[in-house]
């Protein structure tokens, strides 16, 4: 989708965007530097993108199919988070509902897939002890996932902050 940055000599900090027939019109301070535009402009775009992408995506349906597959609790609700910035995904066990990060949005399905089983299986086994590792340890491409997840912690993926604080399992912290 393409951009276009509209400058305005009446706008003083802030950046504002939206879709405007298809494309992302995004408002920007006349007076901003170039390289604090693009930076801005960039991660401003990505959320924009992110969440579009993220309307595609049924993950009450994908969580159904996980949890039937796995033999795991179906959530009693499931849906995207845009506050997320240090976690992959969250699960409210008392409530049964689970949040994914909205910066998933663009990872493969294998990926994504694995984070809300993870999730899921906060459902049936509280914490990252035996059983619960036997729960997520059952899908094929976990560690593969986990990897991913890895690597996009360290090159500091749009909106998360570069940590090497949880290497083993970056960013899938519940509570």
């Amino acid at each position: 989708m393409p951009v276009e940055i509209v400058r305005s000599a009446r706008r003083k900090r802030t950046l504002q965007a939206h879709v405007v027939a298809g494309t992302i019109r995004v408002m920007v301070p006349a007076g901003l530097p170039a390289d604090e535009e693009r930076t801005m402009v960039d991660r401003l775009v990505a959320r924009v993108r992110s969440k579009m992408e993220a309307g595609q995506i049924d993950l009450a349906e994908r969580a159904d199919r996980l949890a039937a597959e796995y033999g795991l609790p179906t959530p009693s609700s499931i849906e995207w988070s845009p506050r997320q910035n240090l976690r992959w995904g969250s699960c409210s066990v008392a409530q049964g509902r689970i949040r994914i990060s909205s910066r998933l949005t663009g990872v493969p399905e294998f990926v994504l897939d694995y984070v809300i089983l993870h999730e899921l299986a906060h459902l049936a086994a509280r914490g990252h002890g035996p059983d619960f590792k036997r729960l997520v340890g059952g899908y094929p491409q976990a560690e593969r996932a986990e990897g991913y997840l890895m690597a996009l912690n360290q090159i500091g993926y749009p909106g998360l902050p570069r940590s090497t604080s949880d290497a083993r399992n970056p960013g899938l912290r519940s509570r």
